[in-house]
C-alpha cells in the first residue's frame, strides 16, 4: 500500500461504521416518532396506547435488517450497531430515576414482595431451564427478565454472563410478547376479583415485566393503583445490581470454571463484572441525594430529562438489536425458552397475587 492510498483506505474503514450509526439514528428517530404519535392517531384504541417504544424500535430494526441483508450492506454497516454502548448508557440513566429514599421510607411491603418474588421466580425459571436443557447463559437472561424487570434485567444479566446478542434479542422479544396482553388482562382480572386499588397495583407492579407496561396497566385501574404499582416496580428495578453481582460470581465459580482450574481471583471477578452496573447504582445514590437539595418541581423536571435521554438510548439499543438479530438463533432455540418463560410468568402471577393480598391488605396509597 502506498502512502497516497493509505488515507483513502482509512476513510473507507471509518465510513462504514459511521454510516451504520446514521442508520441506527434514523431508525431510532422513526421509532420515537411512532411512539409519540400512534396513540394520538388512534385515540380511541386502548391497544395503540399500550404499545411501547421497544415494539416500534425492534420492528424497525428487523425491517432495516431485512433491507440491509437483501442489499448486501448489513455486514459492512454492522460496526455502527453499537448495541452494548446504547444499552449500558440507558441503564445508567435508569438508575437516576430510582429514588432510594422513596423505596426505604414508603415501600416496606414492596421490598419484602420484591425479594420473595425475585428469589422464587428466578430460581424456578433457572431450574426449569436446566431441566429442559437450555444454555446456561440463556437461562440466566430468561430468569432475570421474568423475575425482575424485563428487558432491562435481561440486558444487565447479559453483561454479567457474557451472553450472545441473539440470546438477548430472543429474551427481549419474549418480554414484549408477554407484557403487552398483561396490560389489559391483569386490570380486568383485578376488577373481576374485586381487588382494592392498592392490592391491584402491587399485583400489577409485581409481575408485569416492563416499567412502561406497569404504568399503562396501573393507569387503567386508577391513580392509587398506579402509585403502588410504580413503587413496587421501582423496588424490583433497584435490585438489578444485586442479581448481577450474584450472576457474575456464579458463572465465574460454578458454570464456567474448569474442574482442574484454580478458584477465580478477585481480579477475575472484577474483570467479568459489568462495570456499568456501578454507574447504575451511583446514579441512584446521586439522584436520591440531589433530590433532597432542590424543590420537588425542579427535581421532577430534571429527572424527566434524564428519563427522556434513557428512552432515546434504549430505543437506539432496541433498533441495534433488531439490526443484529439472526433468524437462525430463533430456530435453534425452539419452543423450550418460550415454555420456561410462560411457566415462570404463570408462577409470578400467582405468587405476586398472594403476596400483594397479604402485604398490601389495608395499605393506603
Amino acid at each position: 500500500m502506498t502512502t497516497a492510498e493509505s488515507p483513502t483506505r482509512q476513510e473507507r474503514t471509518w465510513a462504514w461504521p459511521v454510516a451504520g450509526v446514521l442508520v441506527v439514528l434514523l431508525l431510532g428517530a422513526a421509532a420515537r416518532f411512532l411512539d409519540k404519535n400512534v396513540a394520538t392517531w388512534f385515540a380511541g384504541s386502548s391497544f395503540a396506547k399500550a404499545i411501547e417504544y421497544p415494539v416500534y424500535a425492534i420492528a424497525l430494526g428487523l425491517l432495516g435488517n431485512a433491507v440491509l441483508t437483501a442489499t448486501g450492506l448489513r455486514e459492512r454497516l454492522s460496526g455502527g450497531f453499537r448495541t452494548e454502548f446504547f444499552i449500558k448508557t440507558g441503564l445508567v440513566l435508569l438508575g437516576a430515576s430510582i429514588n432510594l429514599k422513596v423505596i426505604v421510607t414508603a415501600a416496606g411491603p414492596a421490598i419484602v414482595q420484591a425479594i420473595v418474588l425475585i428469589s422464587a421466580v428466578f430460581l424456578f425459571a433457572w431450574w426449569l431451564g436446566g431441566k429442559l436443557g437450555l444454555d446456561d447463559k440463556l437461562r440466566a437472561l430468561l430468569s432475570a427478565a421474568v423475575s425482575i424487570c424485563g428487558v432491562s434485567a435481561a440486558i444487565a444479566a447479559a453483561g454479567a454472563v457474557q451472553a450472545k446478542r441473539e440470546q438477548l434479542a430472543y429474551s427481549a422479544s419474549l418480554v414484549i410478547v408477554f407484557a403487552l396482553p398483561s396490560i389489559f388482562i391483569l386490570p380486568a382480572l383485578a376488577s373481576a376479583i374485586g381487588l382494592s386499588p392498592e392490592v391491584a397495583g402491587a399485583w400489577i407492579g409485581g409481575n408485569i415485566d416492563t416499567t412502561a407496561a406497569v404504568t399503562a396497566a396501573g393507569a387503567i385501574v386508577g391513580d392509587k393503583a398506579l402509585a403502588v404499582a410504580t413503587i413496587v416496580k421501582v423496588t424490583q428495578n433497584a435490585l438489578i445490581g444485586v442479581v448481577v453481582i450474584a450472576l457474575t460470581a456464579w458463572f465465574a465459580f460454578r458454570v464456567e470454571r474448569r474442574p482442574d482450574a484454580a478458584r477465580p481471583s478477585v481480579a477475575e471477578l472484577w474483570r467479568r463484572f459489568p462495570k456499568f452496573v456501578l454507574g447504575f447504582l451511583a446514579a441512584s445514590v446521586i439522584s436520591t441525594w440531589w433530590l433532597t437539595t432542590v424543590t420537588a418541581a425542579h427535581g421532577k423536571e430534571v429527572i424527566g430529562v434524564a428519563n427522556d435521554l434513557r428512552t432515546w438510548f434504549l430505543i437506539l439499543a432496541f433498533v441495534s438489536i433488531g439490526l443484529e438479530f439472526r433468524v437462525a438463533a430463533l430456530k435453534e432455540a425452539g419452543w423450550r425458552p418460550v415454555s420456561v418463560f410462560a411457566a415462570a410468568t404463570l408462577l409470578n402471577i400467582v405468587l405476586a397475587f398472594v403476596l400483594a393480598s397479604l402485604l398490601f391488605r389495608g395499605f393506603t396509597a
